[in-house]
């Protein structure tokens, strides 16, 4: 049972709470590190050149928690990053591949958030 996983995203507050909710029933987490930025699946998929702070948070995570799990999230109705579902989507399995490149030896994961803010798990490397 992990006591910390590593949740990159949105930085949208209504999302924050059924996320770690998902994650504690799911994962039997009992810490979630939250890493946000606006629009994070699509910040994650779109830029080659990650500033240092976020490596900075995910190897805290990582190294100092112990965390093995690592979660991307894109949502509904996002201000971050306005744009349809299938394009959330994408930039999230983008996003995840990323991460995975990153950090081979942590399971990624892909969730989306519906504008019922349930949670589906879209993937997982």
């Amino acid at each position: 049972m992990p006591q910390f996983v590593t949740c990159l995203n949105c930085m949208d507050g209504r999302v924050q709470q059924p996320v770690i909710d998902w994650l504690k029933k799911n994962y039997f987490a009992e810490h979630i590190d939250m890493i946000t930025e606006a629009g994070m699946n699509g910040f994650l998929a779109n830029t080659d050149d990650w500033p240092p702070d976020l490596q900075r948070k995910i190897n805290i995570s990582l190294k100092l928690h112990g965390s093995e799990l690592i979660f991307i999230v894109g949502h509904h109705d996002c201000g971050g990053h306005p744009v349809d579902e299938i394009t959330h989507r994408k930039h999230t399995l983008i996003a995840v591949d990323k991460v995975k490149m990153l950090y081979p030896d942590c399971k990624v994961y892909g969730l989306w958030i519906c504008d019922k803010f349930e949670i589906e798990k879209i993937v997982e490397k």
